[in-house]
């Protein structure tokens, strides 16, 4: 015996971490649920993430005991399932658990029949009774006791939990009379939620809101004041937070305080890659420095820790701990850990700009300080009696100090796992940021990415994979299949591709996984996408039941996103099939989406993009008037609003999209050898312009 489990041979972080317990682990397959039955057992099933602190406290109080492991081997046959590599298994079980106790989170942990159906859940057990909570052990030799003696209870029970999340996973509720005054009610119940006095929505824990955040810019560039007030407030807010990294960039997950102080220290990349475009939009709608600078100081934090800058690709995630006994020590000060590298004119600055005090924030650590902004520059001067440029001459190196002294700390682990539908939504956001920012070394890695993902992820044939590659090398056993996220997210990258390069060869692999999307996972019967593939009646438990994202949570919701992409692919190709199963999601969801307010961000995008005829602004040339053309008609956030870079010998038929093909090759400026920029609002191109103030007149009605 090795003395390790069945973990050993996983390819997941997560799972690796526990190959070491004397829990006999099994990864989730269908062979494990077989053993399940043969051997009448309930099944254990764990579902957490590398990043998450309090699986990593169960895993050591609970199943590193060899007493818990002994009753655990004895009574059940137990699963462990990393929730970033199988979100179809965490999102349904999720759903279970939040049926069964009224909450969801991680670790998750549940009890099944053999067959996969939860009669008991919860998330976080103590080992012991305490907190207000039963101890592990407690739950697992009553409910193995149940089992045996109570079985019938137990299979009803699990029969309507599952009839439960089977009922609430559909959110289905059809609307046909889509209008802008769904986009409103959208609106304002979003800015219903705002918190006027720290930003954000709601109290605490306090999350970002991507989705809900673009939807407000985009409805302030129209002219909406009451949503530029509350974007604005919100970024800037969140900017000055502890729930931003102020060394390295980069926002944390989440924030248990309402002032955004106190955050989980994990860092995702989702999170990072849908804030970039958020700073991203606000700084090209409102053109404040502060946005600009949010936006290279996160991609600083990703280039640095998130990014395989040999092959292309975006690592998943990094960790909050070093250990269990710390709570993001690594990320905090005391004021004592910050004046043993500063001097003392930058401690007297740091400590005023960042809130560095004898008393600090963290719960386990009173000493212990999470670095945010609670002064301008102007008011650290002016308290010090200093001129504000040795204010932050003082502030620049004191910050630079402070990294450098914590990279001296043993680092937090990072996931290096390349998930498919996360690296596209990076790919986006890094195109944009180049597109607004002009930022080409970030436009080049997107596309490095880009290529490898569609070099090792897709195949017409067998699909899209749901991971690249793992962390350290280590191949899996069995291919984890795409879902509807992976899908629509790479579309998306794809059509970002296509518009930052001309490659047609992006337009076309676009129209591929729609195509191939559409197969795999639209309702032809009800409308609107599953999230997965066409289930098996025999696939286990809760991956039975059908579920059709709606919600952002926090990643963009699949529908929607979806249906987003399938409009900006028929803007370019005509393909009426793609408008029409875009407008059919939209109306599945019609009429019960306003309750879900801040969490129906994308569906909101999304149906600005119905309502509204796309405008697409082509800008043909390669000189500098080309580049003042694309500058100005980057300006303005807008959802339905594309800006398509070309060179003049691109201008073909061959070589262009079917919509533009069918307009551009035949306008007589294409041979002057001028630049020029067309604007095409919906079905309709006006002449050809090559003065920037005359395009923003154009634009200026859009």
């Amino acid at each position: 015996m090795s003395g390790l489990n069945a973990l050993q041979y996983a390819a997941s972080s997560y799972l690796r971490s526990a190959m070491h317990q004397p829990v006999q682990w099994h990864e989730w397959s269908p062979e494990v649920f077989l053993l399940a039955v043969q051997q009448d057992k309930p099944i254990l099933l764990d579902i957490g993430a590398v990043w998450c602190h309090w699986c990593h406290v169960m895993d050591r109080e609970s199943y590193e005991d060899p007493v818990l492991a002994q009753i655990i081997n004895e009574h059940y046959i137990a699963i462990k399932v990393d929730r970033d590599e199988r979100p179809d298994v965490d999102s349904r079980y999720q759903a279970a658990v939040q049926a069964i106790s009224g909450q969801g989170g991680w670790p998750l942990t549940a009890v099944l029949t053999p067959d996969g159906r939860p009669f008991f859940g919860g998330t976080y057990f103590p080992r012991d009774d305490r907190y207000g909570r039963p101890g592990f052990e407690r739950v697992l030799r009553t409910l193995a006791e149940v089992w045996k003696s109570r079985r019938e209870e137990a299979i009803e029970t699990a029969q309507s939990v599952l009839a439960a999340v089977e009922h609430g996973e559909t959110f289905s509720g059809r609307a046909s009379n889509l209008g802008p005054e769904l986009v409103n009610q959208l609106v304002a119940k979003t800015l219903s939620q705002w918190d006027p006095r720290y930003g954000g929505f709601g109290s605490q824990p306090k999350f970002p809101h991507p989705a809900a955040v673009d939807l407000l810019l985009d409805v302030a560039a129209r002219g909406h004041e009451g949503a530029k007030k509350v974007a604005i407030s919100t970024l800037k807010k969140m900017a000055a937070g502890g729930i931003y990294d102020h060394l390295a960039g980069g926002f944390h997950r989440y924030s248990v305080d309402e002032r955004w102080v106190v955050p989980h220290f994990e860092k995702m990349l989702y999170d990072n890659a849908e804030l970039l475009k958020n700073y991203v939009h606000a700084f090209q709608t409102f053109v404040e420095p502060q946005f600009a600078y949010i936006t290279r100081d996160i991609m600083r934090w990703m280039d640095q820790w998130l990014t395989d800058r040999t092959r292309g690709g975006f690592y998943a995630s990094q960790d909050a701990d070093i250990s269990l006994e710390d709570d993001g020590d690594y990320f905090t000060w005391t004021r004592e850990e910050a004046a043993a590298v500063l001097n003392n004119a930058e401690l007297a600055v740091a400590e005023i700009y960042y809130d560095i005090g004898e008393m600090g924030d963290m719960h386990h650590n009173p000493k212990k300080n999470v670095l945010h902004v609670t002064h301008s520059i102007e008011e650290v001067a002016q308290k010090l009696s200093r001129d504000v440029s040795e204010v932050e001459r003082d502030l620049a190196s004191a910050k630079e100090k402070l990294y450098q002294a914590r990279l001296q700390r043993p680092t937090p682990f990072i996931d290096k796992t390349i998930y498919t539908g996360w690296n596209a939504l990076a790919v986006s956001a890094y195109l944009e940021a180049d597109r607004v920012l002009q930022l080409p070394v970030a436009g080049s890695f997107a596309l490095k990415t880009l290529n490898r993902i569609l070099l090792e992820g897709w195949d017409p044939k067998s699909g899209l994979k749901h991971v690249i590659a793992y962390a350290a090398g280590v191949a899996s056993r069995q291919q984890i299949t795409g879902v509807l996220d992976d899908y629509a997210f790479l579309i998306h990258a794809c059509v970002d591709a296509w518009q930052a390069t001309g490659l047609l060869r992006y337009f076309s692999i676009a129209v591929e996984l729609a195509d191939a999307m559409i197969i795999r996972f639209y309702d032809e019967t009800g409308g609107g996408f599953f999230d997965t593939e066409t289930q098996s009646i025999s696939a286990p438990g809760a991956l039975r039941a059908r579920r059709k994202p709606l919600q952002d949570t926090p990643t963009p919701a699949g529908n929607p996103a979806a249906a987003a992409a399938l409009l900006r692919l028929e803007a370019l190709s005509g393909r009426p099939d793609f408008r029409e199963k875009a407008e059919d999601t939209l109306e599945h969801f019609g009429g019960i989406v306003e309750q879900f307010g801040l969490f129906a961000g994308t569906y909101g995008l999304a149906l600005q993009r119905l309502l509204l005829p796309p405008l697409q602004v082509v800008i043909i040339g390669e000189d500098e008037r080309a580049k003042n053309l694309a500058a100005m008609a980057t300006a303005r956030y807008a959802v339905n609003k594309s800006v398509i870079l070309l060179r003049p010998d691109q201008i073909t038929e061959q070589n262009l999209p079917p919509v533009l093909a069918a307009t551009l090759p035949g306008l007589p400026k294409l041979h002057s050898g001028d630049s020029f920029a067309i604007v095409c609002k919906g079905n309709t191109c006006l002449p050809p312009v090559r003065d920037a103030e005359e395009l923003l007149q154009e634009l200026s009605g859009a």
